[in-house]
Order: C-alpha cells, then sequence, then structure tokens
C-alpha cells in the first residue's frame, strides 16, 4: 500500500484518522524456538515454542487493523530505517556500538531472552525510524494520532543496555524529538504489563517528561534491569517527582486499571499539561498473555484508549502517538490492540 494512502472512505478528514506506520521488514526479526524465551534445547522436548516475541503476533496485529470495524478510519504509511545519529539522542555511542559489533559478528543473546541474530538489526532500526516517522508526522501537523507498529519493542531499553526483549528505545526515542522539535512537555504513559524502566530511567533528571507506568509488580529480574518500579522511584534532580510508578497486583483487572487510571494517572496528567502524548502500549497486561497476569480485557484496554484520548484532546490538542510494545497472546493481544484504538 502507498504511503498515506487510507482505506476508503472520503467523507473522513484527516483528523479522524488513525495514522498507522508500519514495515513489514521488521518481521525479519528471528527471534527462535526453545522453551519458553530461553531458546534453548534441553533435548527432552519433540516440540520447542516459538520465542514468545515472535512475528506472528504483529502479523495478526496488521491483519486486524486491515479487515477489522476500524479499517475504514486508517491511513497507512511506511516506515523507514533510522539514522545512527538518532539513536544518539537517547542512547550512548558505546552502547550502539556493541549493538553494530554483535550484529556485524552474526548476532548474540545480549541479555536474558534478548536475541540480536541476523536480521534483527535492520529490523531494529526500523521499529526505531518508525516509531521517529510516526512522530514526525504529528509535529509536521500531517495528523493528529499516530500508532507506530513496531518490533523488536523497545520500553525496557536504556540509554547503555538492552533488556527485555527490547534493543532501542522506541518511544524514548520518539519523546526525545518532540523536545528537540519544541514543545514543553511530554506525558508517556505505559500500559504494559511490565515496567517500562528503559524510558523512566532516559528521563529520570527531566522535568520536561512524566513517566507513568502501570504495570505488574515484578521488581527487578537482574542486571539488565536494575529498577524494582516501586513508588519511590520518583525520579532525581528537577526530575524528582516526574516519573509515577503504579505496580498492580496480579489479576487486577479491568475496575483495578481502570480506578488506577481515574484517581492516579488523570490527575498527575492535569497538573503537568502536556502539549505531547505518548501512550506506550503492550498487550500483555491481558487476560490470556503467558507472560501476565493482569486479567485487562478488550473492554478495559477501551476506555484506557478512550480515557487517553480525552486527555489528549483537553491538553495537547489532540496529539497522541500511541507505540507498540509487548503482547504475547497471538490472537487476543491483536483485540486488545483493536479496542484501545476504538477507545480514541
Amino acid at each position: 500500500m502507498a504511503s498515506g494512502e487510507a482505506f476508503p472512505s472520503s467523507s473522513l478528514q484527516a483528523d479522524n484518522l488513525i495514522h498507522v506506520f508500519w514495515d513489514e521488514g521488521m518481521l525479519k526479526h528471528d527471534t527462535g524456538t526453545g522453551v519458553f524465551d530461553t531458546g534453548m534445547d534441553p533435548g527432552f522436548l519433540d516440540v520447542l515454542e516459538k520465542h514468545p516475541e515472535n512475528a506472528d503476533r504483529v502479523k495478526n496485529i496488521l491483519s486486524i487493523l486491515k479487515r477489522g470495524p476500524i479499517s475504514p478510519f486508517i491511513s497507512w504509511h511506511h516506515g523507514r530505517l533510522a539514522l545512527i545519529s538518532e539513536l544518539l539522542s537517547f542512547h550512548t555511542q558505546e552502547y550502539v556500538n556493541e549493538l553494530i559489533e554483535a550484529d556485524r559478528n552474526g548476532g548474540k543473546e545480549i541479555c536474558g531472552g534478548t536475541f540480536l541474530n541476523p536480521g534483527s538489526w535492520d529490523a531494529t532500526l526500523l521499529a526505531a525510524g518508525t516509531t521517529l516517522s510516526a512522530m514526525q508526522h504529528i509535529i509536521d501537523g500531517h495528523g493528529k494520532f499516530a500508532y507506530a507498529l513496531v518490533r523488536p519493542p523497545g520500553h525496557h531499553a536504556q540509554p547503555t543496555q538492552a533488556d527485555g526483549y527490547c534493543f532501542l528505545n522506541n518511544a524514548g526515542l520518539a519523546v526525545q524529538l518532540a523536545l528537540d522539535s519544541g514543545c514543553r512537555k511530554v506525558a508517556v504513559l505505559d500500559i504494559d504489563v511490565h515496567y517500562g524502566n528503559g524510558t523512566a530511567d532516559g528521563f529520570y533528571r527531566s522535568d520536561k517528561v512524566l513517566t507513568i507506568s502501570l504495570h505488574m509488580n515484578h521488581g527487578s529480574w537482574g542486571p539488565s534491569h536494575p529498577q524494582s518500579g516501586t513508588i519511590d522511584e520518583l525520579g532525581e534532580g528537577v526530575g524528582f517527582g516526574y516519573n509515577l510508578n503504579i505496580p498492580l497486583p496480579n489479576g487486577t483487572g479491568d475496575e483495578g486499571y481502570g480506578y488506577a487510571v481515574q484517581h492516579l494517572v488523570v490527575p498527575a496528567i492535569e497538573k503537568f499539561e502536556p502539549d505531547m502524548m505518548v501512550l506506550v502500549v503492550g498487550q500483555d497486561s491481558s487476560a490470556f498473555d503467558p507472560n501476565g497476569r493482569q486479567c485487562l480485557t478488550m473492554e478495559g484496554c477501551r476506555d484506557i484508549g478512550r480515557t487517553i484520548r480525552g486527555m489528549a484532546d483537553k491538553y495537547s490538542n489532540g496529539r497522541l502517538l500511541i507505540v507498540q510494545e509487548g503482547g504475547y497472546h497471538v490472537t487476543y493481544a491483536a483485540y486488545c490492540l483493536h479496542a484501545t484504538l476504538e477507545g480514541n
């Protein structure tokens, strides 16, 4: 489909469209098979499973957006490779060099469950560049609402290291682009089941970015993820008070998420008054996900989307970027993403 081509509906105006940015090159990130996400074959099993962060999950998101009820409201746009220079707005040169070297040497397991295989680096650059293009589309006034359908995910990637299937922080790069383009304040809400530690770390000392994360109360999981995601991680220096962690007990469900959003997220955004909003979505918060236990349903996702749309309309002139992260139930994740966009 040509860049900018919308599904048929001549009466739709640009402000009513969902601008989806995607590139099929991201499917070339092959995470392999094994026991769950280990990439290991102990030799006892006849049938191994795909790594949870596999191409099938985004293929289904792609198909539901093309054939689902909201398809007439979607305008499709091509992604692009990020430039190495663009990565340095969030990541250190030393870390980027480490990834380039790993790719040059045929790939490696960067950290637990996080495999940079042949083809992965190009897919990673596409994910970063596609997210940057989506944000630039909003900044340039071509649309107010964009969704970056990208993989590999990025919200665990910190300025100096990979973590949790993530190499480059797609959302963090987009937030920095918004700031560099004249936005005064950016609010980021992350509803992936895991703490958006990388994004939080990147802006931990900034009062220009409010990072909010609703996540399962899982704590630190090792050297690649030293942050605990607890309520006392509030930011540092001028950034103190601008990182809001909302750890939730297992099985929180729609009502619990709704309560947290209305009583914690909304007041924080109202006080901050951002002129750009970023919603970081991972459908691993859903009821059937193998990587989470939060019992969020399509209706809960729809409600969150509706609330954040209202916040964007009120404070950022409707400007909202949604960035794809996790979500590992191959079918239900796609439905939950569709529901989130329906709410908008």
